[in-house]
């Protein structure tokens, strides 16, 4: 108990690069309270207790009350007003026996006293327990404690490690596709520091790029980026992290790990993946159609070549691999769709050359459909 009281007041203490104003300020009333909490003690002296040692129980006792409410602030709306209901509920009932029993000639004395202590305490614990666990069929909407501010809330998106280092987040909210709040976790920043500071220099740019990141995104007026101070101690990956934070808040994940999205899924954590958005906004292209592209390299099986569109997507080409360095007109033959990305397969045709460049022109339409009935 000690060394938990003990490493919060050092939580307290130590302020962040990335610390925003709001959060300090929240310590700062903690610090006051606390030592609120001590002076009243100190003068009143509760329990017969000299003048020092109550100030310290009082500053225990303040310590305790933070503590209990960091827990709280963790869990989700939902749960905490379940078991708040169930804990009351269950007060109630246990205090009919208490006030049935009180002078029955069975009970007297300790055994009197225990049970008005012991069954209130009893049917509370009972009440939160059940309130917590039921507290999924609890409608928040039919009690009146979803409005305004929880639509503010479902706008939260929590931006993880990769999609900062990425740094296509930024360009995206730029264009004004994302808007609302994005929340950058504490954690978050220390592992792009932590990368930042790196032996490698390629670790090192990376680690800076998720930085400059953050405070391009802070410039931007369409979007409120807040910098979170809620961690998870017993949880040491960044990722199982997010996935906690994404719960208690409740947010979504915005990221471009595969593993990150398909864990966060597992878990009923809403996630929003930059790559899925980009293999979306990517090109359509159907089979039998005719496109022209540069053989950067050999392909795997016989006498194929490998191209790249400006997007990325691989292009595997058949009968190209002695065309290594050149721009060809292939036909499209099948089209592979896969969480990775998009995969076009093609193969090249010499009555095909040109027609591509005719096409674009405007003229020698009729060739064009010509060479692709012929292949």
């Amino acid at each position: 108990m000690a060394w938990s009281i003990w490493r919060y007041f050092q939580s307290l203490l130590k302020a962040g690069k990335y610390l925003d104003r709001s959060s300090w300020d929240m310590r700062i009333v903690r610090i006051l309270f606390v030592a609120l909490i001590g002076g009243i003690s100190a003068a009143i002296s509760p329990f017969g207790l000299p003048s020092l040692a109550a100030a310290g129980f009082g500053l225990g006792v303040g310590a305790f009350a933070c503590l209990i409410e960091a827990r709280i602030k963790r869990a989700a709306l939902r749960p905490v007003i379940a078991g708040t209901l169930g804990a009351a509920v269950g007060v109630l009932l246990a205090l009919l026996p208490v006030f049935v029993l009180n002078d029955s000639i069975f009970l007297a004395g300790r055994s009197s006293q225990f049970l008005k202590i012991g069954l209130p305490l009893i049917g509370a614990y009972i009440g939160l327990i059940t309130g917590v666990s039921k507290s999924d069929v609890l409608d928040l909407h039919a009690l009146g404690f979803v409005g305004r501010e929880s639509q503010d809330v479902l706008l939260e998106k929590i931006l993880d490690t990769s999609v900062l280092i990425d740094g296509r987040i930024a360009d995206i909210a730029e264009a004004g596709f994302l808007d609302g709040i994005l929340l950058v976790p504490q954690f978050v920043l220390h592992e792009l520091q932590a990368v930042a500071d790196a032996a490698d220099s390629a670790k090192r740019n990376r680690g800076r790029r998720g930085l400059d990141v953050v405070q391009r995104l802070q410039k931007m007026p369409q979007v409120d980026v807040h910098l979170v101070n809620q961690d998870f101690p017993s949880v040491r990956e960044v990722d199982l992290k997010l996935i906690e934070l994404a719960k208690a808040r409740p947010s979504k994940i915005v990221t471009n790990d595969f593993n990150l999205n398909k864990l966060a899924q597992v878990q009923g954590v809403e996630v929003l993946n930059i790559n899925e958005l980009a293999n979306a906004l990517r090109p359509v292209v159907l089979p039998g159609e005719a496109m022209r592209v540069f053989i950067i390299k050999e392909g795997k099986e016989h006498n194929q070549g490998v191209a790249y569109l400006d997007d990325g997507t691989m292009v595997v080409v058949d009968n190209a691999r002695r065309l290594i360095s050149k721009n060809i007109d292939i036909t499209v033959t099948s089209v592979l769709q896969t969480t990775a990305g998009k995969m076009i397969f093609g193969k090249y045709d010499e009555r095909l050359q040109g027609t591509v460049e005719t096409q674009r022109t405007g003229t020698g339409g009729g060739n064009l459909s010509a060479a692709a009935g012929a292949s």
